[in-house]
C-alpha cells in the first residue's frame, strides 16, 4: 500500500490554522518564561529551577495518570476502532504512528545530549554528562503533543473547539517544570517533536503501524462481535 501524501478532499483544511497556532505558541512561552527575578539559562535564555510543587493537580500520581490513560486510549481505541478510513480509528492509529517515532526519537535526543535534569543540582547549561543524565527532551511532553496532534488536525475546521486538547502537552509541561524533572527549554522542545511527528503522521493515507500489524489486528476488534 502507498505511503505517499495524497491530495484527499479537505486535506487543505486539515492543515493547523496558523492563528490558533500561533496563540497557543505564545501562551505557551508566556507560560514557561522565566520569573523576573531570576536569570535564565540554555539554548534559549529562559531556563530556570522553578519552586518544587507536587500537590494538589500537580501530584506525581495525576501526571503518571495522564501519561497512562492516554497510552490506554490511544492504542486501546485504536485496536478496537481499526482503520476506518477517515474515522476516529484512522486518527487514532496515526496517534500511535506519532507516539512511536516521536517517542523513539526523543530516547535518541536523550542518550546523545544527556543534559542533566534540574534536581540534579547542577544548572541548565550542563549537557554531554553521560549515562547520568536525560533531561532533552521531555518525553512525557512528546507523548502528549503525538497524542493530540493528528486530533486536532483532523477536527479542527469543524471541530474548533478540539484545539483544547492543547492544554494536555501544556499541563504535563507545566508539572515537568513543577517536579523539577525538566527544564523550559526541554518541554518546549518536546511538544515541538511530538507536534512535528504528529503533523508527518496526520499526512500518510495509511499508518505505519497498519502496514506493519498483521490485517486482523487493525481492522477492529469491534467488528469481531
Amino acid at each position: 500500500m502507498s505511503d505517499a501524501v495524497t491530495c484527499q478532499p479537505g486535506a487543505t483544511r486539515r492543515a493547523m490554522r496558523t492563528p490558533e497556532a500561533l496563540a497557543i505558541v505564545a501562551l505557551s512561552l508566556f507560560a514557561l518564561r522565566p520569573a523576573p527575578s531570576q536569570a535564565g539559562g540554555g539554548p534559549l535564555g529562559i531556563d530556570h529551577e522553578w519552586t518544587y510543587d507536587n500537590h494538589g493537580i500537580w501530584a506525581t500520581r495525576y501526571e503518571q495518570g495522564l501519561e497512562y490513560g492516554v497510552l490506554i486510549f490511544e492504542a486501546g481505541g485504536a485496536f478496537w476502532l481499526g482503520d476506518d478510513y477517515d474515522g476516529f480509528g484512522h486518527t487514532l492509529w496515526q496517534s500511535v504512528d506519532a507516539s512511536v517515532v516521536s517517542e523513539i526519537s526523543a530516547e535518541v535526543l536523550k542518550y546523545s545530549f544527556s543534559r542533566a535534569r534540574p534536581n540534579q543540582n547542577l544548572g541548565p547549561d550542563k549537557w554531554f554528562q553521560g549515562s547520568c543524565c536525560d533531561s532533552f527532551p521531555s518525553g512525557q511532553v512528546t507523548l502528549q503533543a503525538s497524542f493530540v496532534t493528528p486530533i486536532i488536525l483532523h477536527y479542527a475546521h469543524t471541530e474548533p473547539w478540539i484545539w483544547a486538547l492543547e492544554v494536555l502537552p501544556l499541563y504535563d509541561a507545566l508539572a515537568r517544570l513543577k517536579h523539577q524533572d525538566h527544564w523550559q527549554s526541554d518541554t518546549i522542545a518536546g511538544w515541538a517533536l511530538g507536534t512535528g511527528a504528529g503533523y508527518w503522521a496526520a499526512q500518510r493515507e495509511t499508518p505505519v503501524m497498519v502496514q506493519i500489524l498483521p490485517r486482523g489486528l487493525t481492522i477492529g476488534f469491534y467488528r469481531h462481535f
